[in-house]
């Protein structure tokens, strides 16, 4: 990616771009870097103009969050800055992850142009509460805060158990050593997502409002409770799409980057269209006598 200099810097959030095109802004999930989309981005080819970028605390993006103060509208606004920097016309949203409840809570906010949204596994826990599944969301609460207690007493690698919830017993132990070691270093931000993505409790009814075209994609190789978040957010977000792979997990940025840009590319060339075919029918009806 092409790193945007000193004015990027100045404004505390990380902002590459590249390509020229229908422009994608893409929003890794906690503890990753707009580097997390660099493989998807290489199988994307020509044709778009890709914005990346990190949520707070991670990258280039400065923190501005507290124990005492982690409201998701943070994360909004930091999203909603680098929207303005693109020039603040109708973007498509990728996300990943955490990094989708931040783009669902924007979306929600209607502050900014959104074309479409293209979530991968986002997580909003509080839609399983929601929905009737109290084991589900139990299982996440219960997870979170023995990990924020197993951190809090010293125990350095406690984002082991979040990546072994997401993907299996024994997937933290299989990752190289620099990937672990990142993530432990950034273990503290991650805890803070955990308390701003609890405190994202939009009714599902809200959801309804959305209005622009999704696609949620899941790994059937996931957590249960990913794999019924999906199933609610596809059941309110009118229209929307859900995408199955079946061989994939959570983490599927890294192991599934092809069908992704497959993907990724094959939705936003439909919406942008069906924005040039409902543009040219109105310039039709304008020029008739």
């Amino acid at each position: 990616m092409k790193h945007s200099g000193a004015s990027a810097q100045a404004a505390c959030f990380e902002y590459d771009e590249i390509g020229a095109g229908p422009t994608l802004v893409l929003v890794p999930g906690s503890l990753s870097t707009g580097a997390a989309w660099k493989s998807i981005v290489s199988h994307l080819g020509a044709g778009f103009r890709v914005v990346t970028t990190s949520l707070l605390g991670n990258g280039r993006t400065a923190e501005r969050r507290s124990f005492a103060q982690v409201s998701i509208q943070l994360q909004v606004d930091a999203l909603e800055s680098v929207v303005r920097r693109t020039g603040g016309g109708p973007v498509h949203f990728v996300s990943h992850s955490y990094g989708g409840v931040a783009v669902l809570a924007l979306a929600l906010k209607k502050s900014v142009s959104i074309a479409s949204l293209f979530l991968i596994e986002p997580n909003p826990a509080d839609v399983l509460r929601q929905s009737g599944e109290p084991d589900l969301y139990a299982r996440f609460r219960a997870m979170s805060d023995a990990y924020a207690q197993a951190f809090a007493h010293g125990e350095t690698e406690a984002i082991a158990r979040v990546v072994d919830f997401y993907d299996g017993p024994g997937s933290y132990a299989a990752l190289p050593a620099r990937v672990r070691e990142h993530l432990v270093a950034y273990t503290q931000s991650n805890i803070l997502d955990w308390a701003s993505m609890y405190g994202f409790d939009a009714g599902l009814a809200e959801y309804a409002a959305i209005g622009a075209p999704t696609v949620i994609v899941r790994g059937m190789r996931g957590h249960p409770g990913m794999l019924r978040i999906a199933e609610i957010l596809h059941s309110n977000i009118g229209g929307s799409a859900l995408v199955s792979i079946e061989d994939a997990g959570h983490f599927m940025l890294a192991t599934h980057a092809a069908r992704l840009a497959h993907l990724l590319a094959a939705h936003v060339t439909r919406v942008e269209g069906a924005a040039t075919t409902r543009s040219d029918t109105v310039g039709v009806a304008m020029d008739a006598p």
